[in-house]
């Protein structure tokens, strides 16, 4: 059976991954977080841009699939970072300006079922913010 355009780009995945601290514990509001999210995943984009699986993904605009995950702190972004890097995977370190913090990680278009497992020590984001009614 062959496989359609769409078959591939439907199993493209967009995998992003956010510091929980920053907003548990450091407080940032979910703008700011949001933020950082969104700064990690343009630049995975922008700078695979010419990879073969970032145009398709780009191209289906409509059916865009992300992933977003979080790690405990800066320490675990990084690590993860270079368990990505020594895997071969293709990704971006968000580092805000000017305080010099990795606050996320973005990687360019991948089938799911070929780096998910890399991901398998990671949640999926939730909790990140604290809810005003436990703010002090």
């Amino acid at each position: 059976m062959a496989t359609s355009a769409s078959d591939t780009t439907n199993s493209l995945c967009q995998f992003i991954v956010l510091r929980k601290d920053l907003g548990r514990n450091q407080r940032w509001p979910l703008g700011a977080l949001s933020a950082q999210v969104a700064h990690a995943s343009v630049a995975a984009i922008w700078k695979y841009r010419e990879n073969a699986s970032t145009i398709a993904y780009c191209e289906d605009a409509a059916n865009m699939r992300k992933v977003v995950l979080e790690t405990k702190n800066e320490n675990q972004l990084r690590a993860l970072g270079e368990q990505l890097t020594a895997a071969g995977v293709e990704h971006c370190v968000w580092i805000e300006q000017p305080e010099d913090v990795a606050t996320a990680l973005a990687t360019r278009p991948y089938d799911k079922e070929d780096i998910g497992h890399l991901f398998k020590k990671c949640n999926l984001a939730k909790d990140v913010c604290v809810s005003p009614s436990a703010a002090p």
